[in-house]
This record gives structure tokens, sequence and C-alpha cells, in this order.
């Protein structure tokens, strides 16, 4: 392996040696569906015009590369493929025309892009890119619809989610790296690229949630708690915690649950629960466990009149929405949240601000440290739900 890195005392890199060059690192390899990662040496790219190489020194596993490793979804099947979509790290080099980085700055990978010049981007009203919004679909650069990773003797590895995080190096659009703060620590920066912007943002800047409402949030994972501590921080007055683990209820009130429900406990639907604990449902619900079943009794859980509920979970099934058009007529709202509406190169920033400030709790969050060799062990923490955050030290 290359030894690329001279660090000076301020945090910057020295790459000189291999800017231009193809790097031999180590990556996470899925080489078919719920089969352990292949842990090997594979050779990454330069970066070409408008693309980024980063060195990942932190990544952590999220659901979505869980049901992208075990196969939930045929269509998006593609292999061999890096995963990985949380992460934080420095820039080891930059291609053409990219002028907001430069070599050593510190970033963090945004799997829902932002070019800053299409219609999407310049819009107030969503946070999608129209040439690097989310697409599980996507396995290849967008430049020359070709791969940025290889396998020792030449073969293409695919990519995922615009980052593909499970590598020492990888190579991204630099519309999906976000410079940050130098001051703010990298290892809880990680939580920022997916979970913690996306469930927080779903409160502040998709649902708007003010002082005094009521918050039900079904599904503890990580973005489930986001939301909770988004509630906290918005001075919701009672948050409701949903989950068939009561495991969950711990970390829950710790960050700031004020209620817990395990549905298998009970006899009677959680929404009819909910209606009579908060006097005809909540204010707010958030789906975060992409379950149909669940995303029902969040929408009735809500109050007539007034409710929204916010679909956070992904949804592998084909089924379709099971709401009567009718039932929209009682005043209920639902509706989508990418990423937690946040723009994520013209907003993160002052997102990351505001965590070292103290807005934000993250420590929480963060359950489990390991090295990156044991990227399996950390998969299994996630399927056992024993973990929100395995964080991966590269």
């Amino acid at each position: 392996m290359v030894n690329l890195r001279n660090y000076t005392s301020n945090g910057d890199a020295n790459s000189s040696d291999t800017v231009g060059k193809v790097i031999t690192c180590k990556a996470a390899v899925a080489y078919s569906p719920g089969q352990p990662l292949v842990v090997e040496e594979i050779l990454v790219d330069p970066p070409h015009k408008m693309e980024v190489r980063i060195k990942i020194l932190f990544t952590s596993i999220c659901h979505s590369d869980l049901s992208a490793w075990q196969g939930e979804n045929e269509a998006q099947q593609v292999y061999p493929r890096i995963l990985g979509h949380e992460a934080s790290g420095l820039v080891e080099s930059v291609g053409e025309g990219v002028t907001d980085m430069e070599i050593g700055d510190h970033v963090v990978p945004i799997f829902n892009g932002e070019c800053g010049d299409c219609v999407y981007c310049k819009s107030e009203k969503t946070n999608l890119c129209d040439k690097f919004r989310v697409n599980a679909f996507k396995s290849v650069m967008t430049n020359d619809g070709k791969t940025r990773f290889s396998t020792k003797d030449g073969k293409p590895i695919y990519h995922f989610l615009n980052t593909s995080t499970f590598s020492e190096y990888t190579v991204l659009d630099s519309a999906c790296v976000v410079k940050i703060d130098q001051k703010a620590p990298l290892k809880k920066m990680t939580l920022l690229s997916c979970g913690v912007s996306t469930g927080l943002g779903a409160v502040w800047n998709t649902a708007k949630v003010q002082a005094g409402a009521t918050v039900a949030v079904f599904g503890l994972g990580a973005v489930g708690l986001a939301v909770v501590e988004g509630a906290r921080t918005r001075g919701a007055s009672r948050i409701i915690g949903v989950d068939v683990n009561s495991d969950k209820r711990v970390k829950g009130e710790a960050i700031g649950i004020t209620d817990f429900i395990n549905p298998k406990d009970t006899e009677n639907p959680v929404h009819q629960q909910i209606k009579e604990m908060t006097n005809g449902g909540v204010c707010y619900s958030f789906e975060c466990a992409g379950n149909l079943d669940v995303l029902r009794e969040a929408f009735l859980s809500t109050h007539g009149g007034w409710g929204l509920t916010v679909v956070l979970g992904i949804h592998p099934t084909a089924r379709m929405l099971p709401l009567h058009p009718m039932e929209l007529f009682d005043g209920r709202r639902i509706v989508g949240s990418v990423f937690g509406d946040f723009k994520g190169k013209s907003q993160l920033p002052h997102f990351v601000n505001q965590c070292m400030n103290g807005v934000v709790k993250l420590d929480e969050f963060i359950t489990h440290e390991m090295p990156f060799a044991n990227i399996n062990q950390a998969l299994q923490l996630l399927i056992d739900g024993k973990s929100l955050r395995c964080l991966l030290h590269l």
C-alpha cells in the first residue's frame, strides 16, 4: 500500500506524491447480496473534471447501506460495489475546475448533491439537484459513465449513492463534497453525512416544528433519534417514541422522548393510544421505519385538521401508500423529506457550526467504534439492533 500522507501540525496534508496518480488502498467490497464484505486492496483513479478525491478518516453504516448490502431491491443490485455514504475526511486532490476546495480541506460527503446551477438548486422550494440528487440506481461517475475504482487486475468496481465511503480513498463529484470548518471534530461530523442531518432537518426544515408542539416518532434508529433531538431543540412539549425494540427506550429517553410505546406490548392500535395521550393526536408524526403499516399508524396518529406526517423511512416494497384519498380531507397532510431538506453545500457548513456551538448533541449517536477491518462485525451490530452508529476508523 502506498504511504500517502504527511500531516502538519495544523492538520493539513501534503499529498504531492499521489496527485494525478492511481492510489492503491484498502476497501470493503460487496460481491453479492448478503455475503460478507471483502476487505481488499483496490485501485482508485485520480479525479476527473469537477471531481474530488478524498481520504476517508471515519465512516459509519446506515440502514440504507444495510438494505443495499442485503440486496432488498433487485433492480438496484450491481456488483462488485463499494457501499457507504456516511463519512468524513480530507481532500487528497481535486480535478480540473474545482475552485471551492483544495488539498487538506476537511470535508464530509453528501449523497444528495448540490451543483448550484440547475433549476432545482436555484429554487428555494427544494434541496434536490437535477444532476446529483440521490439515486440508488446510479453506479458510475457522471462525467463519463465509468468508475474510478477497479480491482488489482483492472476490473471495474461500482459506486454507490454518489459517495462509496467504505474505502480508504474515494472519488466524488465536487457537488457531493462539503467543505467544513477545520476546527470541527471530524469523528462527530461523520454523522452529518446522512442520519443526523436527515432526521433533525426533517424537524427543522420540513415540518418546521414549533415550541410546544406534540410529536410522535415511529422507529428509534439513528434517523428517528435525530428527529427526537430536533424536536427537543425546538421545544416540543411531548415527544412520543414508538419502536418494537424496548431497548430503544433508554437511548430515546437520554435524547429526549417523554413517552415510549412498544406496539408488541399493547392490543390497541398505536394511533389510538397516541390520540388518547394527546387529546386527539399529535401535531407532527415522523415515519422512520420504512414500513407501510407503520406509515399508516403514523398518519392516523396525527390530529385531524392540522396534523402533518413526514416520511423518512426507505420503502423497498412495491406496495402503494395505504391511504384513501378522502382521509386527506380530514386536514391531515403527508410529505416526504430527503436529507432533511438541507441544501448540502450551501447550508451544511452552518449546521456544522451549530453542532460545534452545542445546539445539537451528537455524542449519544455514536454507540460503537472499531477498526475499518471489522466492518462485517459493525454490519451485524446494526442487523441485531445493538448499535445506532458504529464509527469505523480508517
